[in-house]
């Protein structure tokens, strides 16, 4: 459409006037305002157009960027058929084997489902075995940048499955898993009832022995500090039970409800929810409080289990939400147990690693020493124990709904708790008394009600 402007002259009054006498097509006079307002028009309908299509080159600009880095991170986190594959190719070469191996890649009736990887290292899925829904967990090779975290748990050996080698004895075998077990969680008199704990779960056919295939998968499956823990508690309730595996890829038991609290969204969508908005969200998905209080008193008892424990000490080195889930019947679950590791072999990374501050000495989210500026060398003692992490995560979930005749006393146990460190010569019998007045605080709350069942 193009808007003209026409002069008022006389030859185009007289064309005007002449119209009318012949047949034809007529042409209208336009007046000098109505033709500004055209243009006007036309003006603000090129305005509007330009900014649509700015607008929509801009959504579908970001759309396809959002589309692509989604793609992106999925491709590199979820590598489940890489991991399958691979573990698959060593079963049938008959380099591994395990209670899960015939399941996964013969029969078909073990699959891989929904890809629930956070790190491309570590491949975690949801998974159907049978009429049993589970999770898969699955290692990768080792990553090509160096990763201080990766001390603890020296990948390289387990993914070659190359030990034991071809001519070992089952007797020492057993010497192999009992030096490292002394290595892991110290040299203590019942390690050797852990070895057998050990070696019961590697006789996969349950046949009363030890094949080398099977040997080579419990070796692998050692070097993980998750791994270890669920044989270590394998009695209590807080750890999922250890449903199969095969090479270091294991089935546990699914939780039903994880994270411990809040809900998952997608990133892009976190990104433009405000800090204030995210806690309402989260604590509007909790649970009532009387279960939150039951679920508390899980984790209280998971301290409690991995605080000089039947097989030594271990320490929680990432208490955060996502790390816990819980049941029906609100039983708390450790989800991912990758960063509760034995003390013993804390210690003995921290003593030779070199630092130039504190903030040098720190493996996980919690676990921190100080430098000792003389040598250059972290210390070994944590700052700050198991349950002062444990009370600090707890400390907003508890308190958000409490009842007002608890409320005051829990939150001065809380507090309390939170101040504990791990260097006082009381310590211990501090850590004692205030955790069993926490677990008593709220078992008297809930033990009446049928909450507590």
């Amino acid at each position: 459409m193009w808007c003209l402007s026409h002069g008022k002259d006389s030859d185009s009054m007289d064309l005007a006037e002449e119209t009318h006498l012949h047949p034809g097509p007529t042409f209208l006079y336009e007046s000098p305002g109505l033709s500004l307002l055209c243009c006007a028009s036309e003006a603000r309908f090129s305005y509007l157009h330009m900014k649509y299509l700015f607008f929509s080159w801009l959504a579908v600009f970001v759309g396809s960027w959002v589309v692509y880095v989604e793609y992106s991170s999925y491709t590199e986190l979820c590598r489940g058929h890489e991991c399958k594959n691979a573990i698959c190719d060593k079963f049938r070469k008959g380099i591994i084997d395990g209670t899960a191996c015939s399941s996964l890649c013969e029969k078909d009736s073990l699959y891989l489902g929904k890809c629930l990887s956070a790190k491309s290292r570590n491949q975690v899925y949801s998974g159907v075995w049978g009429d049993m829904e589970g999770i898969i967990k699955c290692h990768m090779e080792d990553v090509p940048h160096y990763d201080p975290e990766a001390e603890l748990e020296p990948r390289r050996e387990a993914v070659s499955f190359n030990r034991p080698t071809k001519g070992t004895s089952v007797e020492k075998f057993r010497e192999m898993v009992l030096s490292h077990l002394k290595a892991k969680v110290g040299d203590q008199a019942n390690v050797q009832d852990l070895a057998a704990l050990v070696l019961g779960a590697a006789d996969a056919n349950r046949d009363g022995q030890i094949s080398l295939a099977e040997a080579r998968s419990a070796w692998a499956l050692l070097q993980l500090n998750e791994f270890l823990l669920t044989v270590v508690l394998q009695d209590r309730e807080h750890t999922p039970r250890l449903l199969g595996f095969c090479g270091d890829l294991y089935v546990v038991e699914k939780v039903p409800y994880a994270p411990l609290y809040g809900i998952s969204l997608p990133w892009a969508v976190e990104l433009w929810i405000p800090a204030g908005l995210r806690r309402s969200l989260d604590q509007w998905a909790a649970p009532s409080w009387p279960h939150k209080a039951k679920i508390a008193i899980g984790l209280l008892e998971l301290v409690e289990d991995v605080f000089h424990g039947t097989f030594g000490s271990f320490l929680m080195c990432d208490v955060s939400a996502a790390g816990f889930g819980y049941t029906e019947r609100h039983d708390l679950k450790v989800v991912d147990a990758r960063r509760i590791i034995p003390e013993a072999a804390f210690q003995e990374v921290m003593r030779e690693r070199r630092c130039d501050t504190d903030g040098d000495c720190v493996y996980g989210a919690d676990c921190y020493t100080s430098c000792d500026l003389t040598k250059h060398r972290c210390t070994t003692e944590v700052t700050q124990p198991n349950l002062a992490k444990a009370c600090g995560a707890l400390k907003d979930y508890l308190l958000r709904g409490a009842p007002p005749d608890v409320k005051e006393e829990l939150e001065k146990q809380l507090y309390a708790c939170i101040a504990l460190r791990g260097a006082t010569e009381q310590m211990e019998m501090e850590h004692s008394l205030i955790l069993n007045n926490l677990k008593t605080l709220l078992w008297k709350r809930i033990s009446h009600t049928k909450d507590s069942k």
